[in-house]
């Protein structure tokens, strides 16, 4: 298993959170400061793009897997349209997946690489609190149509 930090904003913090011992780093958008610190420490980053160029750019980088974000404004059609002309791209939507066969499947069947899941499948009870049992529920439910769609695409 592999643990690692999401929204990271700067370099810093990334740094930060290597040194705690994240196994990866995904941010909002793409930054230099960030890409930097990862590469020196050989540590995997999903930048976060929200336009073809910022996806062009990470890739120049050398950034295999492109975090699309927000993924609910873009939808799986641009995923699509996107790799038609350029299909060697890696695209991780998030923002706007949710953890059913319906989502799962649209999103997979544009051509996403991977995909991210976060409050949709981490959920709170009416107290605030992580709903553990939910979260169970619903990362196994997550996982079983994940392995079903495997061999499909």
């Amino acid at each position: 298993m592999a643990l690692g930090v999401g929204s990271v904003t700067d370099g810093g913090s990334a740094s930060f959170y290597i040194q705690l011992g994240a196994d990866f780093v995904v941010t909002p958008v793409f930054r230099k400061d960030i890409a930097n610190v990862c590469n020196r420490r050989n540590i995997a980053y999903f930048p976060g793009c929200g336009s073809l160029s910022e996806i062009a750019g990470a890739e120049e980088y050398g950034y295999e897997i492109i975090k699309l974000f927000p993924g609910a404004i873009y939808g799986p059609e641009f995923i699509k349209l996107f790799r038609a002309p350029q299909p060697w791209t890696s695209i991780m939507p998030t923002g706007g997946v949710s953890p059913t066969l319906e989502s799962l499947t649209s999103w997979f069947n544009a051509g996403s690489t991977c995909v991210g899941i976060e409050s949709k499948l981490f959920v709170k009870n009416d107290k605030g609190k992580f709903d553990l049992l939910k979260i169970e529920r619903t990362t196994k439910e997550c996982l079983a149509i994940i392995k079903s769609l495997k061999n499909k695409f």
